[in-house]
């Protein structure tokens, strides 16, 4: 019978793809005598030990491809041997085989919970040896297949990553300034930083996350960041970058999918901030001299891609800042990670690495010692990120008025060369539910290539409009902002009254004209207000800066060549001119 099974047998040998080296390990003599005679049958070379020590020692050098282990044996057991074999990396799967002459139910269990992949009872039937021996060959190849199908996968994803990487994130700003930690649970977050600067120079920062984590719920980051860098370099207000966003991940990603958002502005003067979270922790505002927290900013609106019918405006929170204030924001993954006990990092913890840091100039720091601390070695569940803002003036472009390219100088009337215009009214409810100046900021741009002008010509629009629609249209009074919770207040009023609007009106006229040595623009804008005495703001009766009231207009004559106002003081016109060595 035994020399019929041998000529039947196949050849095991690696050279065939098959096992080669087999360990058998039995304190008896005889027992291994047999079994190694009807593995080297097979093609096996087989290597021996006498105990679990020296198996544990074989094992290490020799790195058989199969083991065959017995049960009760001296120095070290079996069940021993093999729970500290299992202890070992190995690049392939080594199936281990118990070998025993008990073949109770107890002792099989045992056998398997040690980390046995089989049990051949003795006195072994040699058919039965030969199928267990083909059963682990089957499962050892599948195991090979899938350590290459994985290999590969994981160069995928870092190639994809990089990718990934140069697409989304690699156009930020500001990031050398802002303090973070982002850790994914995989090699792809679900979590996302985006940073850009408006037209304006403020800046703004998104904070999201994706349902899930890994490449599934980072394949939404790449489209979000394509519609939030290009609204934000347009001018778009907060609310339309949000709706911009929303819009696009609702027509792309699938039910079930969302994006929660945290999304702050802050002002080029560092005075003002815009907050808006989207079913995220609460965005955290950090005083300026100990770091406590100065203010909580709570979700108050649903996450992107839920729904389009949300609206925006109604979730965005304005609120005044100091210089060296700090905006913390953070994803769920920081409270919600977990020690090995399954307990949760809380709120409370986040509280008490926030207390630990008081006084120091860089809060992430101690929230990532103490998420270690915490979490120790237990698997991360969740994507964890963390981005602390600083409201200094590092964080914003290198800007100031006063030293960009002399806006004057320029051009005068007569040396037009050629011009253009372009005219355009809001009136009733279109005043509420629009905000024409990235469209006029781009027409210009179309008709004069300003590049370098761009962000000037923003202010200046931008201060021209939002004048006539909250003074003159709404009637809203600028003194309101002095303090903090009159600033709040005033952007509340505000909200308020444009919601109530279905009347008044706001016309913009530009005329450009070229020349021979550059050009001169010529804004026009005209409201349906009441007006106000523009005659206590002529040059040289300016407010000294102190107070938010008048310095509009302070700033538009720094930047522009003539400021008019037309009585009753609702139409002004303002003069911008370049040449062509400064644009």
């Amino acid at each position: 019978m035994s020399a019929v099974l041998t000529a039947q047998a196949p050849n095991l040998s690696r050279s065939s793809g098959h096992l080669q080296c087999a360990l058998v390990v039995d304190d008896k003599r005889s027992n291994r005598m047999i079994l190694c005679s009807l593995l080297e049958q097979r093609g096996y070379q087989v290597i021996e030990a006498e105990n679990g020590a020296q198996a544990l020692e074989l094992f290490g050098s020799k790195h058989p491809d199969i083991v065959f282990m017995d049960v009760i044996m001296p120095v070290l057991g079996g069940l021993q041997a093999v729970e500290r074999i299992r202890q070992i990396k190995t690049t392939h799967f080594v199936p281990i085989i118990f070998v025993s002459a008990m073949s109770d139910d107890e002792t099989m269990a045992r056998c398997i919970e040690a980390g046995g992949d089989d049990f051949l009872a003795r006195p072994f039937n040699e058919r039965i040896l030969s199928a267990k021996i083909h059963a682990m060959e089957r499962i050892r190849q599948l195991n090979d297949q899938v350590n290459i199908l994985y290999g590969q996968m994981k160069k995928d994803e870092e190639l994809a990553e990089g990718i990934f990487s140069g697409a989304v994130v690699a156009g930020n700003v500001a990031m050398e300034r802002i303090h973070r930690l982002l850790q994914p649970a995989e090699v792809f977050s679900g979590d996302v930083l985006l940073s850009a600067y408006a037209p304006s120079g403020d800046l703004n920062v998104i904070l999201g996350d994706f349902t899930g984590h890994g490449l599934a719920a980072a394949l939404g980051a790449l489209p979000a960041s394509e519609v939030f860098r290009a609204m934000t370099s347009k001018g778009f207000s907060p609310a339309q970058i949000l709706g911009g966003i929303n819009k696009k991940l609702h027509n792309l990603m699938p039910v079930g999918m969302f994006f929660a958002v945290q999304f702050i502005s802050i002002g080029h003067t560092l005075e003002h901030l815009v907050v808006c979270n989207c079913g995220m922790p609460d965005i955290l505002l950090l005083n300026n001299r100990d770091g406590q927290i100065k203010h909580r900013f709570s979700s108050r609106s649903l996450p992107l891609s839920i729904t389009t019918d949300i609206d925006f405006t109604e979730a965005i929170e304005h609120y005044r800042i100091e210089r060296g204030d700090r905006v913390l924001l953070n994803s769920d993954g920081v409270v919600e990670a977990r020690d090995p006990s399954q307990r949760y990092f809380g709120q409370q913890r986040l509280q008490q690495a926030l207390e630990e840091a008081r006084g120091k100039s860089n809060a992430i720091q101690s929230i990532a010692h103490s998420l270690a601390r915490f979490c120790r070695d237990a698997p991360q569940d969740d994507d964890i990120s963390l981005a602390e803002v600083p409201c200094l003036p590092e964080i914003l472009p290198h800007w100031d008025p006063r030293y960009l390219p002399s806006a004057s100088g320029g051009t005068t009337a007569g040396e037009a060369t050629d011009a253009v215009e372009l005219s355009l009214t809001l009136t009733g409810r279109r005043l509420c539910d629009s905000d024409p100046i990235p469209l006029v900021i781009n027409q210009i741009q179309e008709m004069e290539n300003l590049q370098s002008h761009r962000r000037l010509l923003f202010t200046i629009l931008t201060e021209l409009y939002v004048n006539a629609l909250d003074h003159g249209v709404l009637q809203l009074d600028s003194s309101l902002k002095a303090s903090a919770e009159g600033f709040s207040c005033y952007f509340s009023e505000r909200e308020k009254r444009l919601a109530q609007l279905d009347d008044g009106f706001i016309s913009i006229r530009i005329h450009s004209q070229a020349t021979s040595s550059g050009g001169r623009i010529l804004l026009q804008v005209e409201d349906s207000g009441d007006g106000f005495d523009f005659s206590s703001h002529e040059r040289g009766a300016m407010p000294d800066g102190t107070v938010p009231s008048g310095r509009g207009l302070v700033l538009l004559r720094e930047l522009c060549d003539d400021v008019q106002f037309t009585a009753p003081g609702n139409k002004v016109d303002v003069v911008f001119s370049w040449s062509n060595a400064n644009s």
